[in-house]
């Protein structure tokens, strides 16, 4: 009997610990030293509505608009992931080969061979927000032609919005494409 009340008395030391106290210990860290982070780096319109996260990629329909990479999971935040398909799947296959074909209806004037594969891959998490700057910048004149905004007033901004590797040398250079759509909106005006 003292065995049992031992470990319940104990389980309810660790609930508390570890499920409450390390919790809120750890959350107003995040809030003091970072809080723009920790409340999911949000973006905010004039109006300060909230439009999206700098963290998770959306899909933007609008072909006067910078497109972001496939997502197997449709930018749905809640669960993440992407089928993890081999080169040789049929699924794969399918929709990669209609992925090419809407960038070749959408984007008569750029060459197939000026298809950057993050625009007809998804990435791992199937959230991603980022593009490499070759994937924006193959997006140009297709953007420039709908919009009337130059080609070179464009490039600025994908160039303002390229962020360099972490650290200098991790991974490769990206372009938030949320964010980069938010300032062609302001040029759209």
């Amino acid at each position: 009997m003292n065995l049992i009340g031992s470990s319940i008395r104990l389980s309810l030391v660790f609930m508390l610990v570890c499920g409450l106290l390390y919790n809120l210990v750890v959350t107003g860290i995040a809030q003091a030293v970072m809080p723009k982070q920790a409340d999911g780096s949000l973006l905010l319109d004039e109006k300060q509505n909230v439009i999206g996260s700098a963290l998770i990629g959306q899909t933007f329909t609008d072909l006067r608009y910078f497109q972001s990479r496939v997502s197997s999971i449709g930018y749905h935040a809640a669960g993440s992931g992407s089928g993890n398909y081999a080169p040789s799947n049929p699924d794969m296959l399918a929709r990669t080969q209609a992925s090419i074909e809407a960038w070749q209806k959408d984007n008569p004037d750029v060459p197939l061979s000026r298809l950057p594969l993050d625009l007809i891959t998804n990435s791992g998490s199937g959230l991603d927000p980022h593009i490499s700057p070759g994937a924006a910048e193959a997006q140009i004149p297709r953007i420039s032609k709908l919009t009337g905004i130059p080609a070179e007033q464009l490039m600025a901004i994908v160039a303002e919005h390229t962020s360099g590797r972490e650290l200098g040398f991790l991974g490769e250079p990206v372009v938030n494409v949320l964010e980069l759509n938010l300032d062609l909106t302001k040029l759209m005006q």
